[in-house]
């Protein structure tokens, strides 16, 4: 996602921070005033409130020091917690030396002293793919629980969902009556995106760094993956002493953790954004200009002067927050010069979803995303038995998906600064040409045989793409369809994207079994729709994004006019 910027810049890796961000309306504390008091019900009318009843909160009501611990705890636990199934490919073998499934292998495959049998790499690799499937989807869900209860409910939920993954793991050999491990696979998958989803909005804890505080938190998500790499380590240091059972077992401090946190120090309401603070503070005052004119309600001097001195005071506090006055005229200056280098901001905004969904710029931009989820999943799922059969060397593959398993945190930490530069310096188009380009040489690395190089090229390429594709694909939906519909676009995207994600299944059998554990067929395929889907998508954006730029033109010439000629009629010029 499991990723947006203050603007779009700041929020740009994390789609559904900006979607809770921008459907929540203002709502400011009313408190020292009664329901009954007509003052306060005239703020209540002209801010409104938050969805679900759960209000947001400025950040200027919390203390510094207390924020500063939230965004740090919140940092430690989605390290901890956030996306560690996507560390798959180092618990894998783990797994496979535990002897997990080995029980459904062949008399004929176990005589042959098959490392992994056929059947016991398809149910291995299910778990993944379940898990990977799940995480996409539930966003949605996610996503309506914060809206509707917060993030204390979300993470609570999240914290509790991981502990019950721990603990299938934990007493997975006792469990007769049904297969344990998928489930709780599933759920260890289900509990990140609970956790992580509702940290976002402690980007607004600190306006003035909300860019540097949610790339800590997309930098723990995607360090996360190296929890199993570490268990490996240890796995292997204690020599198979370290068995799932105790290491799930003792990873339940996590979600123990992470549930005594929510419930004490981690906020109940989510943070305003600098556009909900910014609205705030211009109708705090309006309504201060109300109360010097004392022209719409009776009271007393004294209650006056104390409204106009808390007006005033909280302007202030706003204002410091924010990083001083001049900060909306900053704020909504980046956020033209982000819309107008796009080149198809605009394009969809304000048209009904039932449209939005069913042209092409979401055709196009969905199935691009379904292929390129479903390279990304196959891979991360089959990269050990990839390389053995590339390189032809059991130990090499070994060594590849080491360096794979070290290579994904960190180069999605590194990645993160340049995706940020390039989606703010170039165009949605060039952004996409990008993605195409990179997933066809990607792609045709995989396809190389008995090349070591080629095999770690591909996998630096894979580590830094993988972030840079979820980023731009979130990019896109909130520029073309606009924040109005951006959680449900996106997130149908995704969710689209991930149900459709089962079919790697149906790769691994033909992997396996058709093409006798040789990978290229599989990887050509995925190669060629890429290329042919990316290709029509570019084309589609060029031509339209052209469109954009001549109607754009015509509508700044005929605003010329009007300026130039105040009150004339355009069409009493010639017929202009």
């Amino acid at each position: 996602m499991p990723a947006l910027s203050s603007s779009l810049a700041e929020n740009r890796l994390h789609p559904s921070a900006q979607t809770h961000q921008t459907t929540t309306t203002i709502a400011v504390s009313t408190e020292g005033y009664s329901d009954d008091d007509a003052y306060g019900k005239r703020k209540s009318e002209v801010l409104g409130s938050g969805p679900g009843g759960v209000e947001p909160i400025g950040a200027f009501e919390v203390s510094k020091g207390k924020r500063l611990l939230q965004v740090g705890l919140a940092v430690v636990y989605c390290l901890f917690a956030a996306g560690v199934v996507f560390g798959y490919a180092a618990l894998k073998p783990i797994m496979i030396k535990e002897g997990i499934y080995r029980d459904k292998c062949t008399e004929e495959e176990i005589e042959k002293g098959s490392r992994v049998c056929y059947e016991q790499e398809i149910r291995l690799n299910f778990m993944f793919t379940l898990a990977a499937v799940a995480t996409n989807v539930c966003a949605l869900l996610v996503g309506t629980i914060l809206d509707q209860y917060g993030p204390r409910v979300s993470g609570i939920i999240g914290s509790i969902l991981f502990a019950l993954g721990c603990l299938g793991f934990s007493f997975a050999k006792q469990i007769r009556n049904f297969d344990p491990y998928p489930i709780s696979y599933l759920l260890l998958a289900l509990g990140g995106p609970f956790i992580f989803i509702p940290s976002f909005h402690l980007s607004n804890a600190f306006p003035s760094h909300s860019g540097l505080i949610l790339s800590m938190l997309t930098g723990a998500f995607d360090s996360s993956s190296a929890v199993f790499l570490l268990y490996r380590l240890l796995y292997e240091h204690t020599h198979g002493k370290s068995t799932l059972s105790t290491w799930f077992t003792a990873y339940l401090i996590v979600p123990a953790t992470i549930l005594i946190l929510q419930l004490t120090l981690m906020p109940s309401k989510s943070y305003k954004t600098v556009g909900e603070l910014v609205c705030q503070a211009e109708v705090e005052e309006e309504l201060l200009h109300e109360d010097d004119n004392e022209d719409y309600v009776e009271v007393d001097d004294d209650d006056l002067r104390v409204r106009r001195e808390h007006r005033s005071t909280l302007i202030h506090e706003i204002d410091s927050l924010l990083g001083g006055k001049d900060a909306k005229v900053m704020h909504d200056r980046k956020l033209e010069e982000s819309h107008e280098s796009s080149g198809v901001w605009g394009a969809m905004h304000g048209m009904p979803i039932s449209r939005q969904i069913c042209s092409w710029w979401f055709v196009l931009i969905t199935l691009f995303t379904v292929i390129q989820m479903t390279r990304i999943n196959y891979f991360v799922a089959t990269i050990r038995p990839q390389y053995e059969f590339l390189l032809g060397s059991y130990h090499r593959a070994v060594e590849v998906n080491e360096f794979f398993d070290l290579a994904l945190p960190i180069g999605g930490i590194l990645a993160v600064p340049l995706i940020g530069y390039l989606l703010d310096r170039f165009s949605t188009l060039v952004i996409l040409q990008l993605l195409v380009a990179l997933a066809a040489i990607i792609g045709s690395l995989g396809l190389v045989k008995d090349s070591y190089p080629s095999a770690v090229a591909g996998i630096i390429g894979f580590v830094a793409y993988r972030p840079f594709y979820y980023t731009a694909v979130s990019d896109y939906a909130a520029k073309v369809f606009g924040f109005e519909t951006f959680g449900k676009v996106y997130g149908l995207i995704i969710c689209l994207a991930g149900l459709l994600n089962l079919s790697q299944t149906g790769l691994d059998a033909l992997t396996l079994w058709v093409f006798r554990k040789d990978p290229r067929p599989v990887n050509f395929a995925l190669l060629m729709a890429s290329v042919v889907v990316g290709g029509a998508l570019i084309l589609y954006v060029w031509r339209s994004g052209r469109r954009i730029k001549r109607v754009r033109l015509g509508l700044e010439a005929e605003g010329a006019r009007e300026e130039v000629m105040p009150g004339g009629s355009l069409s009493g010029y010639g017929g202009l």
